[in-house]
């Protein structure tokens, strides 16, 4: 499986060729400097003129994602999975222009500055194979931005409300998908959770699965949450959860108790007329058991998918959970990774479109995620490393490996998984089987190690060679 990720439509050739350099050295190089990603002035100037060329829009990057995504996931069954993440550059308030670009964030009006970004990743609804974004929004609020009572918000009709990006995105994901793929479900957190999108978006082609928000009353004028405690489990299983440090959750294996029932919604009173009365939707839960702290799993989905037995109701579960990976994105495309949010970039317009970039290098890493984890999913090295890269991967894992079996890398060349083995070692994993497997933070560390390792490498070929 090979999937280009690559500008293939500028204006021109040298754009093209340009956009491509830059991808080449944000995923080589892991950094968001383009002095520190660049290795000359001349690459620097020539970079800088590619972010402030009014002939590279953000349309056209976000087209050109698009394509990378329509090649990679046609005639499948895939998974468009949404959220919104807030790029704050309040810290250089003073140097960044302000030039219509960027505006008031969620952090308070008077100290909060950025814009926002609403993709909607695409996987694959079996291997969870990313294969890009099908639409993004990307847009700042004015510099005063008044509160939500100011502006009478629950009045104003849902088109005029941010909120409608959920929706926005759902029809221009299935404008640009629907006669690529076989079947789309697309999958929203609590703010999703729209009475007008569940009657609207979906179709033949289109599912919803969302969590639910709010404990609606429906038809029957029952509460939605309590009328499905009253139904028998339909089953249970256990599932692993990993411990974290930030939120102090130790490591335990839950285990969730699996209820679905249909249920017919409502149509809220602030709602326009023309909308149906009520909605028949698919309610699953997953409710952890036996546990009674305050991270205790209870997730209900609501869905357009038909739920008529306990395993579709757990592929609706696990589905949900893939959701993590669009919040894996964000967590490279800020803090955890490249840092845009300490771009050098003056200009807001810049830096919205290197965002954009850096949304498409990410797709990469995962790609050497899924590599790993999968291991019947063949991908060709290539995906994400030249010739010259594998040969001095082959080098480096000549010296990361242990004298026992269990550190030797068991995979063969030209397969993507031999290198990723070898990048994560960078990167800090161990290499141990029955170690937990290497995430998206450790290749990104281990992506910048090798980049300097290689410089080192070509360096001396080339003196060596004279």
């Amino acid at each position: 499986m090979v999937l280009s990720r690559t500008f293939k439509n500028l204006p021109d050739k040298r754009l093209i060729e340009r956009g491509n350099k830059i991808y080449q050295d944000l995923f080589q190089k892991s950094v968001h400097s383009i002095r520190q990603f660049s290795s000359s002035s001349a690459e620097a100037k020539g970079a800088y003129r590619f972010l402030q060329n009014d002939r590279v829009s953000e349309n056209m990057i976000i087209e050109n994602l698009q394509m990378n995504c329509k090649i990679g996931c046609k005639g499948k069954h895939v998974l468009c999975i949404q959220d919104t993440s807030e790029i704050n550059l309040k810290n250089h308030r003073n140097r960044i222009k302000q030039d219509g670009s960027i505006g008031s964030t969620n952090s308070r009006s008077d100290t909060g500055l950025g814009f926002m970004i609403h993709p909607s990743l695409v996987l694959d609804a079996e291997m969870a194979v990313p294969y890009g974004y099908s639409a993004i929004k990307i847009w700042n609020r004015p510099m005063e931005f008044k509160n939500k009572h100011d502006r009478e918000y629950n009045k104003l009709p849902i088109e005029d409300k941010e909120s409608y990006k959920w929706i926005e995105v759902s029809q221009k994901t299935q404008e640009y998908l629907k006669e690529e793929v076989k079947s789309m479900i697309i999958i929203q957190d609590r703010e999703g959770d729209i009475y007008e999108q569940f009657v609207t978006i979906p179709d033949e082609k289109t599912d919803l699965l969302i969590r639910a928000k709010s404990n609606r009353i429906l038809n029957d004028k029952t509460k939605m949450f309590s009328s499905i405690e009253s139904v028998e489990p339909a089953g249970s299983y256990e599932v692993k959860v990993e411990s974290c440090l930030k939120t102090k959750r130790k490591k335990r294996t839950a285990k969730l108790e699996v209820r679905y029932r249909e249920v017919e919604l409502k149509r809220p009173q602030r709602v326009n007329a023309s909308i149906p009365k009520t909605i028949k939707l698919f309610l699953v839960e997953a409710k952890e058991i036996g546990y009674i702290g305050k991270d205790a799993i209870c997730w209900r989905l609501l869905t357009t998918l038909q739920v008529d037995n306990l395993q579709m109701a757990m592929n609706c579960i696990e589905w949900y959970s893939w959701r993590w990976t669009i919040e894996e994105v964000f967590k490279i495309l800020k803090k955890e990774g490249f840092d845009i949010e300490s771009s050098e970039l003056e200009s807001g317009v810049s830096i919205r479109k290197l965002s954009l970039m850096i949304m498409e290098v990410v797709i990469k890493l995962f790609l050497m995620i899924i590599a790993y984890d999968e291991p019947e999913l063949e991908m060709d090295a290539g995906i994400c490393f030249n010739q010259q890269e594998q040969e001095c991967l082959e080098l480096q894992i000549n010296k990361l490996e242990g004298k026992t079996e269990k550190l030797k890398n068991p995979y063969i060349k030209k397969d993507l998984k031999r290198y990723v083995w070898c990048i994560a070692r960078m990167g800090g994993w161990k290499g141990y089987a029955k170690e937990r497997k290497p995430g998206i933070t450790t290749l990104w560390i281990g992506l910048k190690s090798f980049k300097a390792l290689f410089e080192g490498w070509e360096l001396h070929k080339d003196v060596s060679t004279r």
